[in-house]
């Protein structure tokens, strides 16, 4: 069974910093390109950030450029997104997802193989 479980979600003042982990188990994701994406109440989700499997490509949602930053450890087959300057808008439940190959138009679509159950962040001012 596949699972990518989120984790590192906690509240946080403005201008603080968090780590997210997201897990993968379940098989190999070898190939397979990792997204970190956010939903807030009442808003639409929101593509935060996409990795490819060997690290070497790399996309941010302009929003968050500069202060986000995602990276894997495909040996233990985790993806991380560190968050820098959060501001109180950044409160969102946060989740991760897993796409075979590095399509940005599919990655930006939001159709994704699998997706974790998110995980909540929540910044105060």
């Amino acid at each position: 069974q596949v699972q990518l479980v989120e984790s590192g979600g906690g509240l946080v003042q403005a201008g603080g910093s968090l780590r997210l982990s997201c897990a993968a188990s379940g098989r190999t994701f070898s190939g397979y390109a990792m997204v970190w994406f956010r939903q807030a109440p009442g808003k639409e989700r929101e593509f935060l950030a996409a990795i490819s499997w060997s690290g070497g490509s790399r996309y941010y949602a302009d929003s968050v450029k500069g202060r986000f930053t995602i990276s894997r450890d495909t040996a233990k087959n985790t993806v991380y997104l560190q968050m820098n300057s959060l501001k109180p808008e950044d409160t969102a439940i946060y989740y991760c997802a897993a796409d075979l190959g590095y399509s940005l138009p599919r990655l930006l679509s939001g159709n994704y193989n699998y997706w974790g159950q998110g995980t909540q962040v929540t910044v105060s001012s």
